[in-house]
């Protein structure tokens, strides 16, 4: 039954009402980004620290505290507070630079996303704000002292927390339509005394004007009125907005400009700056802000008393029409009405079976990916031009950060890894996030895809752009199989086939292919090198160095393995399109062919599956011809074990003569493959790299909870490694990888990641899928042991769903109310404040679980919202006969 909010995503995707024109597209950090960066080294932490954030204007976005901004980020809206010790106002959420963390970056804030619909008609978030001043000092120099061996210095470490003094922030927005927003900021006391707090709604324009192309435009204004409690808006391109409160309250006006004069002992060409409110508010000087309340940035502030768990709402509205009576009863009901629906929509895509708890961890979880869409401004021709290093324009190699990526111009809302941490897309992130993101709206996850391999992204070579730090860095190539999904379900959804949209993304894949064929494959063998992959730190060395310190090259199990997939998916789509268009007919036999090329490479010469082990491995080739494989067992020997699909019948009956034919021609090429040409479970058809035994053999390890198997999942590397470390030496260098199932212990990729052991969300995913796929054609006749050596045998089902639960087990509370995910911090663990706001980190340790790396990144580690709702849904028997084409995404469609 559709809800209210599947009604308003049709009126925005069918009749184009622009319900998705406001939404959380504010960052949470714009200092410290790469198109902040403005010297001549490309240190970007330095170049715009958080000391300059209050003080300097942004030139290409727009960050706050639980913000709100339109899509094109002319507007923005945001909670500032104070609590009369801290030495600012609390504008922005801080955090270490990379330099600064002995782990790298890390946001020093709690502050939690509750929930949200897709078309953010219903938000609501959580900021704990310490009632002493926020430890700055302490954070830096205490973290400074650590080595990377110890444990992170936490707010929470600080003893800010402590007797529970500290205020709840909480910001709710609720539309009446698509440009009527209400919104509602109520803060609580929650220690044990009256404390003093300062509310600071904000409202301003992003700095447009800055460049001299703008100069002749037409300036945005905002006006105050503080005696009509109003703020209008005059911004060219957009609606005159309002923005109305309730109580009484002080305007403070100022400009979005750079105190210039603070930043370098310049002069300023205005003497109301950005940091205007801010010098008014703390330091009480009236002549920071313009009395005549006009200017481009204004706060409403109201000053509060609250007794001990005492609450107040400031409610306030932002509107390109004012209603007569903004605040009226009628008001009220809106809010309410809002959260309403929102439950009906997360009811309706919630499984009966599924308990309360991880109802509330799949929705918590879908609401973070939906408070991490983001507006992303980058045009690269006008930011090489300006730093003088533009290879048209100027006489400097293209070795400066991006100078091969001019072409490029993004202005878009772009779901974001972490909006702190990361507040930038990553491309592989990004396909990770479309098949969490089609679960509530399939039309953006659609959208994402689509934008990132457009004309203003995909570069003319074909290739995908990594991230802003380097654009030309390699990442998997999952984006293919990303299309299927959300062309799948949204076929499921909406009953149409929308192959208008698949033959546009797959031309763009094939570019994207074709890259990877001419530039990833070093001597045209189908053997697949590519760098770190994304996996940062799991090999031996830095797999993306220029030179290798053995020299030579590296073919990679998991890039050739990802290549695999990349050829199955692509089969897959082919086979979509020539249902209706034959023309397509042979593309699908070439990805086949193909396939069966890049599996024979994996054999070739020594090859990278060791008979011995009974692995995967990367293989070295050195200079002088030799060869070594490199026996470290990680997901990079995993990863192959993902390169499976399952074609059915009646889509394999027009590839079947002539696939016979060519494999005729080529007996070589099937190898230790499993036989295409043989019929599984519903007479499907599996393309894999792995026959029965190497099947057999990978599961071993992959489910024996010394190798692989945490308690919470699957490992990135094997326990085995933990008193077996791998060594090598190289011209007097030693190199090892040992197992370390928590923080990261080398500065590798910016030492803020760890695949030396650790859960990740995304491969844990791809392996389920495989294992599903694997289902799907061997049916419950194979069986393996589960825990290996356990003598428990279990269906390919079975294990898939054991894995899941492991990983679900990270968030949900266990029979002593404790999350993991909270690890040893009793504060989260046990307070009625905190312990049900979960957290969706990066990734998460080995052993135990706990939380590590990005807090908020839950973009990849959002999944764990589908796997709640697939396993909530799947029967086996009912998999096994389902006949719809696609099996190999029928398990994670809506309806499964």
């Amino acid at each position: 039954m559709a809800t209210a909010e599947d009604e308003r995503l049709r009126a925005a995707n069918i009749d184009g009402v622009p319900w998705r024109q406001w939404g959380p597209y504010l960052s949470d950090r714009q200092w410290g980004t790469v198109r902040e960066d403005t010297s001549p080294g490309g240190d970007a932490w330095n170049s715009f620290p958080h000391d300059h954030a209050r003080s300097r204007a942004y030139g290409w976005g727009e960050d706050g505290l639980l913000g709100i901004s339109d899509d094109a980020q002319r507007l923005c809206f945001a909670i500032a507070v104070w609590n009369e010790a801290d030495p600012i106002v609390k504008e922005r959420l801080f955090g270490l630079t990379n330099g600064e963390g002995n782990h790298g970056e890390d946001v020093k804030e709690y502050y939690f996303h509750q929930d949200s619909t897709p078309t953010h008609s219903y938000m609501r978030g959580l900021y704990k704000y310490p009632q002493a001043a926020y430890p700055y000092e302490d954070l830096l120099r205490t973290n400074a002292a650590r080595g990377k061996g110890e444990a992170e210095y936490e707010l929470v470490d600080t003893g800010v927390f402590d007797d529970q003094r500290y205020f709840d922030v909480e910001m709710v927005y609720a539309k009446a339509g698509p440009d009527d927003l209400l919104i509602r900021v109520t803060a609580t006391n929650r220690g044990p005394d009256t404390a003093a707090l300062h509310l600071l709604p904000t409202l301003w324009l992003r700095n447009t004007w800055w460049h001299e192309r703008d100069r002749d435009d037409p300036r945005p204004r905002l006006s105050a009125d503080a005696e009509a409690k109003r703020i209008t808006v005059d911004c060219p391109g957009l609606e005159p907005y309002t923005l109305a409160w309730e109580d009484e309250a002080d305007v403070l006006v100022t400009e979005n400009e750079t105190n210039w004069a603070r930043i370098s002992g310049g002069s300023n060409p205005t003497p109301y700056v950005k940091d205007g409110i801010n010098d008014a508010v703390v330091e009480g000087r009236a002549d920071a802000v313009n009395p005549e309340l006009s200017g481009t940035k204004a706060a409403v502030r109201r000053r509060v008393e609250l007794a001990p768990g005492e609450s107040v709402t400031m409610r306030l509205r932002l509107a390109a029409s004012m209603p007569r009576s903004p605040f009226d009863a009628k008001s009220d009901k809106v809010v309410a009405q809002r959260r309403a629906e929102a439950d009906d929509f997360y009811a309706n895509i919630t499984p009966p079976s599924v308990s309360a708890d991880s109802a509330l961890v799949m929705r918590q979880a879908l609401a973070g990916m939906l408070w991490s869409k983001q507006f992303y401004c980058y045009d690269l021709d006008r930011w090489l031009s300006e730093r003088d290093v533009h290879p048209l324009r100027s006489d400097t190699s293209l070795d400066h950060r991006n100078a091969r990526w001019f072409h490029m111009v993004a202005g878009d809302i772009i779901s974001m890894p972490d909006c702190w941490e990361y507040p930038w897309f990553a491309a592989w992130d990004l396909a990770f996030h479309t098949m969490t993101l089609a679960m509530v709206d399939t039309a953006f996850a659609r959208d994402q895809i689509r934008l990132l391999l457009g004309e203003r992204y995909l570069h003319p070579s074909g290739q995908i752009p990594a991230y802003e730090w380097n654009f030309s860095d390699v990442n998997p190539p999952v984006h293919a199989l990303a299309t299927l999904f959300s062309h799948v379900e949204d076929a499921d959804i909406s009953g149409e086939q929308d192959h208008a949209f698949l033959s546009d993304v797959f031309g763009k894949l094939v570019l994207n292919f074709t890259w990877w064929v001419n530039r990833k494959d070093a001597v045209g063998a189908n053997a697949f090198e590519g760098g770190f992959l994304g996996l940062d730190n799991i090999a031996v060395f830095d797999r993306s160095a220029a030179q290798l310190p053995t020299g030579g090259r590296l073919e990679q199990a998991d890039g050739t393995a990802w290549m695999a997939l990349y050829c199955q998916t692509m089969l897959e789509l082919s086979l979509e399109l020539a249902a209706t268009d034959p023309q397509y007919d042979g593309m699908a036999l070439k990805f086949v062919e193909h396939f069966l090329y890049i599996a024979a490479a994996m054999e070739r010469g020594d090859g990278m599956w060791d008979d011995e082990d009974g692995f995967f491995y990367d293989q070295l080739r050195l200079p002088d011809g030799s060869s070594e494989r490199l026996r470290v067992r990680s997901m990079v020997g995993l990863i192959p074990l993902c390169a499976v699909t399952v074609v059915p019948a009646a889509a394999f009956a027009g590839l079947s003569d002539r696939l016979a034919e060519f494999m005729d021609r080529h007996p070589d090429l099937l190898g230790q493959l499993a036989d295409p040409m043989v019929p599984g479970v519903q007479d499907r058809r599996l393309l894999t790299l792995l026959n029965e035994e190497r099947l057999r053999s990978v599961l071993g390890y992959l489910l024996d909870e010394e190798e692989f198997l945490s308690p919470y999942g699957i490992r990135a590397l094997s326990r085995h490694h933990r008193d077996h470390p791998f060594s090598m030496e190289v011209d007097g260098q030693a190199f090892g990888v040992g197992y370390l199932p928590g923080e990261s212990d080398s500065g590798m990729f910016g030492g803020n990641s760890n695949w030396r052991g650790p859960v990740w969300m995304p491969v844990n995913f791809m392996i389920v899928r495989a294992l599903l796929q694997y289902y799907l054609y061997y049916g419950d006749e194979f069986t393996v042991e589960m825990p290996t050596g356990s003598g428990q045998q279990h269906t390919l089902f079975e294990v898939a769903q054991e894995i899941s639960e492991r990983l679900v087990s990270i968030f949900v509370t266990d029979d002593e109310g404790r999350r993991a995910v909270f690890g040893g911090v009793e504060l989260f663990q046990t307070d009625e404040h905190w312990r049900d706001n979960v957290l969706f980190y990066e990734y998460f340790h080995g052993d135990n679980g706990a939380g590590i790396g990005a807090s908020h990144q839950t973009g990849w580690t959002g999944l764990v919202a589908k796997l709640i709702q697939l396993f909530g849904t799947l029967d086996p028997a009912a998999v096994l006969a389902d006949e719809r084409p696609h099996p190999s995404t029928t398990l994670f469609r809506r309806d499964a």
